[in-house]
C-alpha cells in the first residue's frame, strides 16, 4: 500500500480530482479538460493523452455510473440506442487508424487539429446550451419515436467517431443531444444516462489504443486515485448543485483552450 501511495504523481492525482468532480457535478468536462491538461500543462504526446484519457474517463464515469443507477438516474433504452451507434463507429474508427498506420507527426497534427474542433463545439455547447433548446423548441418541437429512436442512433455513431480520435464530445455534446431529442426527460436523467453511455464508448476506444500503444499507465493509476472518490462524491450531491456558473467557466476555459491548439 505506501510503495502505491509513493508511486503516485501528486500534481496527477489533483488533476483526477478536479476533472473527477465536475464530471460527477455536470456529466461533462472529462475529455475536453483532462487530454488539453495532459498535452498542454504536461507535455503528453496527444495519442498517448487522448489513449490514457478514454481508459480514465471509463473507469471513472463507471463509478459515476453506478451512483446514478442507484438513485434511478438512467435510462437504460437511451443508453443502448446511444451504443447501438457508437460502439460500431469507435471501432471502425479504431481499425482504420490501425490498417492506415500514420506516422507520429501526422497523428499528432490530426489529434490536435480534431480536438479543437470537439473542444470549440463543446463550449459552444455548455454557453448556449438555453438558447439552443429555446431554438428548438420553437422550430423543431417534440419528433415522432421512429426518428427519435434513429436520431439518437445516429448521435451515438458521430460521438463514436469524434471521442476516439479526440476524447472528446461524450459529455457536453452528449448532453445537448440528449436534451434536443429527449425534452420531457428529467435533467438528472439525462446527466447520468450520458455517464453511463460513456462508459461502454470511452473503454472501445481506450482499449483500441492501447492496441495501437498509445497508453500511458503509470499517468493513468495516479488520474484513477483521484478522480473515483471525486467523482463518486460529486455525483452524490449533483442533484442539489447548480452548474450553470460551473459550466460557463469551463465553456471559457475551453475556448481559450482551442485556440491554443489551433494557433499557437
Amino acid at each position: 500500500m505506501i510503495s502505491f501511495l509513493q508511486s503516485l504523481d501528486p500534481l496527477y492525482v489533483l488533476s483526477g480530482v478536479l476533472v473527477g468532480g465536475l464530471v460527477g457535478m455536470t456529466g461533462v468536462g472529462g475529455g475536453s479538460l483532462m487530454t488539453p491538461l495532459l498535452i498542454l500543462l504536461f507535455g503528453v504526446h496527444p495519442a498517448t493523452a487522448v489513449g490514457t484519457d478514454l481508459i480514465y474517463a471509463s473507469v471513472t464515469k463507471a463509478g459515476g455510473s453506478l451512483v446514478h443507477g442507484y438513485n434511478h438516474t438512467i435510462n437504460w433504452s437511451v443508453v443502448g440506442r446511444l451504443a447501438m451507434g457508437s460502439l460500431p463507429a469507435t471501432a471502425l474508427t479504431v481499425l482504420l487508424l490501425y490498417f492506415l498506420k500514420v506516422d507520429s507527426a501526422t497523428a499528432k497534427s490530426l489529434i490536435t487539429k480534431v480536438l479543437g474542433l470537439a473542444i470549440l463545439f463543446t463550449a459552444a455547447s455548455l454557453l448556449f446550451r438555453k438558447q439552443l433548446m429555446r431554438w428548438y423548441d420553437n422550430r423543431v418541437g417534440e419528433l415522432p419515436a421512429p426518428l427519435v429512436f434513429k436520431l439518437t442512433v445516429l448521435t451515438g455513431a458521430v460521438l463514436g467517431v469524434l471521442v476516439t480520435l479526440s476524447s472528446v464530445g461524450a459529455g457536453a455534446i452528449g448532453v445537448v443531444a440528449l436534451v434536443m431529442l429527449y425534452p420531457k426527460m428529467p435533467a438528472r436523467q439525462i446527466v447520468g444516462s450520458d455517464i453511463a453511455h460513456a462508459v461502454p464508448l470511452t473503454l472501445v476506444a481506450g482499449l483500441g489504443h492501447s492496441f495501437l500503444g498509445s497508453i500511458d499507465f503509470h499517468i493513468l493509476t495516479s488520474l484513477l486515485a483521484g478522480s473515483i472518490p471525486a467523482i463518486v462524491v460529486m455525483s452524490m450531491v449533483s442533484a442539489r448543485a447548480s452548474d450553470t456558473a460551473v459550466r460557463v467557466a469551463l465553456a471559457v476555459v475551453l475556448l481559450a483552450v482551442c485556440l491554443r491548439f489551433w494557433f499557437f
